[in-house]
């Protein structure tokens, strides 16, 4: 049984749309199965991309300094999937993220030409800056995601 987290009292949103050369299938792929090809910290992501499972993986960055790097660690559950239509998931980060809140990601998918119409909603942010933060980075993850997918081909 899919368990929806109440969002009520955590009323800020965003929506971010993008086009993307990337077909349908790539991008729900990518999101599902292939999150270390193009977001993830490679040999970090656990994830079966299946309805009422969890997932986790890593971002990592390197700063300026020499020998710092940041781990991100993100956790989840897949709330609802429609194939190459929608991914709609739970979105957990520690501070700098959503600070221990479970968010909601929500990824439209619309065929448009040769390509994808992706409309990102991310919902229950659990403060304004938390908000904006996000607002600011997932320009760039679907943007990345459209830059190391472009050339994937899906298995069948």
């Amino acid at each position: 049984m899919t368990i929806i987290p109440d969002l009520s009292m955590r009323p800020f949103n965003l929506t971010v749309e993008r086009k993307m050369v990337c077909s349908p299938t790539v991008i729900f792929d990518a999101w599902t199965k292939k999150m270390d090809l193009w977001f993830a910290a490679p040999g970090s992501v656990i994830m079966q991309g299946e309805v009422d499972t969890a997932f986790f993986f890593e971002t990592v960055y390197k700063i300026e300094e020499p020998g710092i790097v940041q781990r991100h660690p993100h956790y989840g559950r897949f709330l609802r999937l429609e194939q190459d239509r929608l991914i709609e998931i739970t979105w957990l980060t520690g501070e700098g993220g959503t600070r221990g809140a479970e968010t909601i990601v929500k990824v439209e998918l619309e065929p448009d030409g040769s390509g994808t119409f992706v409309r990102l909603k991310h919902a229950g942010f659990p403060d304004e800056e938390s908000k904006r933060q996000h607002e600011e980075a997932w320009p760039f993850v679907l943007e990345q995601l459209d830059d190391k997918m472009g050339n994937y081909q899906v298995d069948n």
